[in-house]
């Protein structure tokens, strides 16, 4: 939604600017997507994580409209969406990334990379909780990480300052004295999805005037003057590269207010270095970031009303850190609380704290007395109510010159005696598992064969998964799970990486899992099970185990698991340890809101990869991965569908037989997603049989190398071109559209040449 103010003249005036500005109602995540189309970057490099997905999400509509002409670019996670920023920002262009939590630690190591190599460029960071366990609200747990990297760190409270400091950071790390990507963090959530009235530029002109022409640094893409871009450096030189750093993050200090009132004249909007609020003559003050020092200034205004000075501090810029301005801020305070959203455990404080008391010591004039807190981890609300208690413990302070709790937790819930965990559910005896649903047997050709039961007689098996889980209404991660530990004989012990069948079966202190059930994140999830295998093996080895148990580990992947989390698989292929990879394979980051995945196909509708008058849809085919991980020559790769559950059921009984006796063995079933495949929740069959039988999710198994075809629409003359599939789901009729005409072609002339290829597998005895 936005409202327009028109004329232009009138626009200005009411935003208090020299520039027209139009006003409009929109998120922190949107209003950083709004300033990066008016920014016009080279580049975008991202990969989904909430709650900063959004930010992608606006990016990629506004793209399929034709609105801006960034190069949006998935990662295949964080750590390689790094990547291709730096190498983006080496080549001499503009480049946004936008990241949370997890995200900016898995891609954390290249961040002093590229304040060590003076390489500008903007990160959103919607800052949220870091795992584990997993948390997707707002904290500032991952943004503290980020304090020791090089890079200038931002601040924004509200939506209006996501999109004024987004412009900002463009001229502050590229100003010639700086040279420093620069970060703009603000509270997943709260400020990340909260909609605000935000004035934004109307004249395309005027952005450009402000921001200028990105300065000609050195670049690799520069033929004509060949250079080294991040040599080996040895002592004394590194110490030397390090000084420059940290004079360009002194610079820094000078540069960032003079941009900042350079856009005050534009917009009529100021952000001091330190936010004072009511500070002129207060006795006590709380110092909060971001959000949460806007709900402390409502408590101020009602707390100066009964007489009582009290003030709030909030910082617009984290690093440089601001240590003249807060100590200038303080020097007649006589009771301070800081509130932390993170801590430096075993350190006494967070680190704002920590810093502020740093800051004060260097001041022998101060006599003020410092609480600090730490409050709202894990998205925790902050209430007028705990700011009120904030100010009181620093009118305490003031008033008797003493702290008697120097640091503590805020809004923690204490402890009942005596009361124990809930228990979780009952363990089903390994017998009550071991009723011989499949009998595996060797075929006599080098494989196996497998005499299944009547499906009906399989219901007597009790589930691994309890009823109540909470996933949408049609999913088809449960109905594949229920087929596959059906069949499973014996102990199992699974690895779900983050994903829906995560989420949904996990919420604490609940659990819907029967067996025991380890999570690790996206993308560690086999290195992290074939340790614990190998642990298991060792020792049974050497006496600590009983031998008899003789556990399957089953890792469960999907909601683009295989992105992320293919290195570390691949890794576990090599190794060849016995365990068994599962993936739906749903087709997307539905987990996060349907985003673009290497498994998305061509053509296809997500919430990165939008449509509209310029595009439609995903620009590349799929990854097969199936067609990967058999060549690392495991002793067994196959694909299957929830809707033939004899055919699952028989792969899943030799994969265990394999990754019991042999090695990895890896399984890619499609899963049913009517949510974000825009189809009616019992919709299932008739879709995934047409993925089928197009050929499009070709049912095979490869077995110690032997390619074996388990169903062949051709021979029962039930082949359909890949056209049917697409027009029963909404995130695909699009393409029946004749402008799409040659997307469809393309689908079908590279579903027509994997099959062909595989036919040919299936008829040559070595393959």
């Amino acid at each position: 939604m936005s409202a327009v103010v028109e004329p232009g003249a009138r626009a200005a005036s009411a935003a208090g600017g020299s520039v027209r500005q139009k006003l409009v109602f929109k998120s922190g995540n949107e209003a950083a997507a709004i300033a990066a189309r008016d920014v016009g970057y080279h580049v975008m490099g991202y990969f989904p994580i909430t709650p900063s997905t959004e930010v992608a999400e606006g990016l990629a509509k506004m793209q399929a409209d034709g609105e801006h002409e960034t190069v949006m670019i998935a990662g295949d996670g964080e750590h390689g969406a790094a990547g291709i920023c730096y190498g983006a920002a080496l080549g001499g262009g503009r480049v946004l990334n936008a990241t949370s939590s997890q995200g900016l630690l898995y891609a954390l190591e290249q961040l002093p990379v590229q304040s060590g190599t003076r390489v500008p460029m903007v990160l959103n960071v919607a800052a949220r909780t870091v795992s584990g366990p997993l948390d997707i609200r707002g904290d500032h747990s991952d943004l503290y990480y980020t304090l020791n990297t090089g890079w200038i760190v931002l601040l924004a409270r509200d939506p209006q300052a996501v999109y004024d400091l987004n412009l900002a950071a463009v001229r502050i790390g590229e100003h010639a004295d700086v040279r420093l990507p620069v970060i703009v963090a603000y509270d997943g959530f709260f400020t990340s999805h909260q909609k605000r009235r935000t004035w934004v530029f109307d004249d395309p002109e005027a952005v450009r005037g402000f921001l200028g022409e990105r300065p000609a640094y050195p670049t690799p893409l520069d033929t004509e003057h060949p250079a080294t871009f991040g040599p080996y450096m040895n002592d004394p030189d590194l110490i030397n590269n390090k000084v420059q750093l940290s004079g360009a993050m002194e610079a820094a200090r000078r540069v960032i207010p003079e941009v900042i009132a350079e856009l005050a004249v534009l917009t009529g909007r100021s952000y001091p270095i330190v936010d004072a609020y009511r500070m002129e003559d207060a006795d006590a003050a709380v110092l909060l970031l971001n959000s949460a020092a806007e709900t402390a200034k409502g408590v101020a205004d009602d707390l100066r009303a009964k007489g009582e000075r009290v003030g709030v501090l909030s910082p617009n810029v984290l690093r440089p850190f601001p240590a003249d301005e807060l100590r200038a801020a303080l020097r007649g305070v006589r009771g301070l609380t800081i509130g932390d959203r993170a801590d430096s455990y075993g350190a006494g404080g967070g680190n704002l704290s920590l810093e502020v008391r740093a800051a004060l010591q260097q001041d022998p004039a101060d006599r003020t007395r410092v609480v600090s807190r730490i409050y709202g981890l894990g998205g925790k609300d902050f209430y007028a109510a705990d700011a009120e208690r904030f100010f009181e413990e620093a009118a305490a302070a003031a008033t008797t010159g003493r702290v008697e709790v120097p640091f503590a937790y805020h809004g923690a819930t204490p402890g009942a005696p005596g009361r124990a965990p809930r228990p979780g559910l009952p363990p089903i005896p390994a017998a009550e598992l071991s009723r011989g649903m499949a009998r595996v047997r060797p075929n006599g050709n080098g494989g196996l064969a497998v005499e299944l039961e009547p499906l009906w007689k399989m219901t007597e098996v009790p589930s691994r998964i309890a009823p109540g889980h909470g996933a949408c209404p049609g999913c088809g991660i449960f109905p594949t799970l229920h087929q596959v530990f059906r069949v499973l004989e014996g102990d199992v012990v699974a690895l779900f990486q983050t994903g829906c069948a995560m989420v949904v079966s996990t919420g604490y202190p609940a659990t819907a899992h029967r067996i025991n059930y380890v999570h690790n994140l996206f993308q560690n999830g086999a290195a992290t099970l074939s340790g614990l295998v190998e642990m298991y093996h060792e020792r049974v080895r050497r006496g600590e185990l009983p031998a008899s148990k003789d556990i399957t580990f089953v890792m469960i992947s999907g909601d683009g698991g295989m992105d992320i989390g293919m290195g570390p698989a691949l890794g576990a292929a090599h190794r060849d340890h016995k365990m068994m990879i599962i993936e739906y394979d749903n087709q997307g980051y539905m987990n996060t809101g349907a985003q673009l995945s290497y498994s998305t196909p061509l053509g296809h509708r997500t919430a990165t990869s939008e449509i509209g008058s310029k595009l439609s849809g995903k620009r590349y085919h799929h990854k097969d991965t199936a067609q990967i991980f058999a060549a690392c020559h495991l002793p067994y790769v196959f694909t299957a569908s929830e809707g033939y559950p004899e055919d699952l059921m028989r792969k899943v009984a030799k994969a265990q037989h394999y990754a019991k006796n042999e090695g990895l063995v890896y399984g890619k079933i499609l899963s049913y997603c009517p949510l974000n495949w825009r189809t009616d929740d019992d919709a299932a069959q008739p879709v995934l049989q047409a993925a089928i039988d197009s050929c499009f999710f070709p049912l095979y198994e490869v077995e110690h190398g032997h390619t074996r075809v388990t169903y062949d629409p051709d021979a029962t003359a039930r082949r359909r071109p890949v056209a049917d599939w697409l027009g029963l789901m909404g995130k695909t009729r699009h393409l029946l559209e004749p402008r799409n005409a040659e997307v469809v072609r393309r689908i079908q002339e590279e579903t027509d040449r994997r099959w062909r290829r595989l036919r040919a597998m299936h008829e040559h005895p070595e393959l």
